[in-house]
């Protein structure tokens, strides 16, 4: 269950890391926003691996 709401997560982040790019925005605000996508997606699999 939370894994799928961690994918969700990460393609909201990775939506408005998209959306900052179209708006010129500086390119730190992408680049985190990359890295907590996937963070998320990480912290996803992790909770799929078995004994978790």
């Amino acid at each position: 269950m939370w894994s799928i709401v961690l994918m969700g997560l990460a393609g909201l982040l990775v939506g408005g890391a998209l959306s900052f790019r179209q708006q010129h925005r500086p390119l730190w605000t992408q680049i985190s926003f990359y890295v907590l996508a996937g963070m998320s997606l990480l912290a996803a699999c992790l909770l799929t691996l078995p004994g978790s």
